[in-house]
């Protein structure tokens, strides 16, 4: 989860007359988890489909609510046309179509505004962005800059890149750059996506670099800020996002001209409406609220709001991309009234519950794995396309995807549990090996009209001398006491192993699973140190009673 750190003096700037301890008791009350706190620094976790919180801005802003300092939608005016424009060049429609802009000016920067601004356009990229792939951002120095701007794609280019002292050509740049190296995978054919000035200084080479000659510090006053994209409405979730922090900030926020098919002015920043029945609130929060209370509790989430006869009308700031649906409204009104002013309650059924059967079976399998010297692990259903895949060297075949997830990480519902296995090994290199771990969880396959849910366990020991005896002799030892069977195995691939070291796992000749021993190309792509073997089970197959 990405981090971000707020210093005590800032919590006082922007929190007057709150004592630091109050503002840092008050921050898991508005999503965030405290990762740890230093002398004069909180750093804290935020969830992704939160892109405001990617600076302390945007934390600020959402705690002076909760606070009740300052309610209703954040105070924000575009201060006019900026009088400048970005001209769409036809060869970068087939590339990267789009891109959105704005002019901040009259604005000052500090040591750490500049460091909350560049941590933000990084979170920015990993999470909206899809690490740059989806959209992208530049912030330049608005006065080295001449205009018009021209966004267009060339088949080859030269520049002075941002860190280096000689000018580069795109091909040296994503060959002999760290930045190019790690992002030049998104660029696809021989025309490279660029922006630049009327006097022919390279602002960017998007995705992958600014241009030394607009870099910003400190001493800039004036900003200009392009946000490239595959996709129009990323490009203009991300510009909200930075438009809001740079306001926040003390800049005026000007509107910059987009030269496309049709001119279009950026960035958008007219609130959303969305309707939400009083009734519908309380019966998912268990409360009885008013109108007026509703609208109280989701001004101090920092939304406007308004009643009338039983319904209530929402007025959602551009920034907040998270709010899709009714249900996260009533997300912000239990934060509005404060999680921790609801009262438990006992159920109105005095009956007792009981374990289910399944959940039996599985407490017997965690027994047997646990008594072999085994940790368990708990990993999401949703993870990121690169771990089920890419690092784990695995066909992307019939994958099951989140349309417009909010974050990579949580992006493809995963049809085998050892890619997030070998993830918890990759968190922990640095603890005492051996390491055996093993996770009982869910996994998705597609069939011809619907998805097919199944329970599956994998298993896996990492350390200097593991290998295929070893994972087999604990696979076999689960099935002679956890399940009375006699399991044997039957040479087979699978990208994931080591070829001549995998094999079925086989119950009276019917296959059930997988076992071998990792491919160093896994090994090497989630950057572990030992050696690893594992196995994987389909449980489904052998609990006739599961629920």
């Amino acid at each position: 989860m990405p981090v971000v750190n707020i210093s005590f003096d800032r919590l006082k700037e922007f929190l007057p007359g709150v004592k630091t301890d109050k503002a840092l008791e008050m921050l898991p009350f508005i999503g965030l988890d405290i990762e740890g706190i230093d002398d004069s620094i909180v750093r804290v976790e935020y969830n992704p489909n939160r892109p405001d919180f990617s600076s302390d801005y945007g934390i600020i802003r959402a705690l002076r609510g909760l606070l009740g300092i300052e309610t209703g939608m954040p105070k924000f005016r575009l201060a006019g046309k900026s009088g400048f424009s970005v001209k769409v060049g036809r060869p970068v429609k087939k590339v990267r179509p789009y891109v959105a802009a704005l002019a901040a000016t009259d604005g000052r920067l500090d040591d750490e505004t500049v460091r909350q601004i560049i941590a933000m356009q990084e979170d920015l990229h990993n999470g909206v962005g899809r690490r740059r792939k989806k959209a992208s951002i530049g912030i330049h120095n608005l006065d080295a800059i001449s205009f018009p701007v021209t966004y267009t794609a060339l088949s080859e280019y030269s520049f002075t890149p941002l860190g280096e002292s000689l000018k580069m050509t795109t091909k040296q740049i994503l060959s002999d750059t760290e930045t190019g190296r790690t992002y030049g995978h998104i660029l696809k054919g021989d025309r490279y996506p660029v922006i630049y000035d009327s006097a022919g200084t390279v602002l960017s080479f998007p995705p992958i670099i600014n241009g030394k000659e607009t870099m910003v510090d400190t001493s800039c006053k004036n900003l200009f800020v392009e946000v490239t994209a595959t996709e129009r409405k990323a490009a203009e979730d991300m510009l909200a996002v930075i438009a809001f922090t740079l306001y926040d900030a003390g800049f005026k926020i000007k509107t910059v001209i987009i030269e496309d098919a049709k001119k279009t002015e950026t960035p958008v920043a007219a609130p959303a409406r969305m309707d939400i029945d009083v009734s519908y609130v309380n019966e998912l929060l268990g409360l009885d609220l008013d109108a007026g209370k509703i609208v109280d509790c989701l001004k101090k989430s920092r939304l406007d709001a308004k009643s009338s006869r039983g319904r209530i009308t929402c007025s959602i700031p551009r920034y907040r991309t998270d709010i899709t649906h009714p249900v996260d409204l009533v997300e912000e009104v239990a934060i509005g009234y404060g999680v921790y002013n609801f009262e438990p309650t006992f159920p109105a059924s005095n009956t007792a519950g009981q374990k289910s059967a399944l959940s039996t079976y599985f407490e017997a399998i965690r027994q047997t794995l646990t008594g072999l010297g085994m940790l368990e692990s708990f990993n999401f259903s949703l993870t990121s396309r690169q771990v089920q895949y890419e690092l784990s060297g695995r066909p992307a075949e019939d994958v099951i995807s989140v349309d417009a997830s909010k974050s990579a990480e949580h992006e493809v519902l995963r049809n085998s549990l050892i890619p997030s296995l070998l993830q918890s090994l990759s968190r922990n290199v640095h603890e005492e090996y051996p390491q055996k771990l093993f996770e009982i969880g869910k996994i998705f396959r597609k069939e011809t009209d619907r998805i097919e849910e199944r329970w599956h366990l994998a298993a896996l020991t990492s350390h200097d001398e593991a290998g295929f005896t070893e994972i087999k002799s604990i696979m076999q030892a689960l099935f002679s006491s956890g399940f009375g069977m006699t399991a044997s195995t039957k040479a087979a691939s699978d990208p994931l192993f080591i070829k001549g070291r995998c094999a079925q796992i086989l119950l009276q000749d019917r296959p059930v699973g997988v076992i071998g021993e990792v491919s160093p190309l896994a090994i090497q792509n989630f950057k572990l140190r030992m050696p690893v073997a594992a196995f994987e089970v389909d449980l489904s197959g052998l609990y006739s009673g599961q629920d």
